[in-house]
């Protein structure tokens, strides 16, 4: 009787064991699954990030794109060659007269020009 009392109490801690390891093991697995997904859901924020910012980067250059085409548009014509040519040459047409509106700074930068001796030209 002793020896069947023994095999009741093996078989009583065999059967406990069992679910304890599987419960545990279960618990693993479910664990390493939402760890798996807290990453997943981290990254596919930041690429959501990324997404938005591209696409608004997108959008800026479709309107740099639109402006530079209607830049482009006004080269060809006469009267933008004109103001090119007097913007950037100083160019003027017969008969015409150019006027210079310098800013303070420049008014002084000039008068100190003028001020110096030829013959000293170190002194600024």
């Amino acid at each position: 009787m002793v020896a069947k009392y023994k095999k009741n109490e093996n078989s009583q801690r065999s059967s406990l064991v069992f679910p304890v390891v599987l419960g545990v093991l279960l618990l693993a697995v479910v664990g390493f699954l939402v760890s798996a997904n807290l990453k997943i859901d981290k990254k596919r924020a930041k690429l959501n990030q990324q997404l938005e910012s591209l696409r608004a980067e997108y959008r800026v250059l479709l309107e740099k794109k639109e402006q530079l085409q209607a830049q482009a548009s006004q080269v060809g014509s006469e009267d933008y060659l004109e103001k090119e040519a007097r913007e950037r040459f100083n160019l003027k047409k017969p008969g015409e007269e150019v006027v210079t509106i310098l800013s303070p700074e420049e008014k002084e930068n000039t008068e100190k020009k003028q001020e110096t001796k030829w013959w000293n030209p170190f002194t600024w």
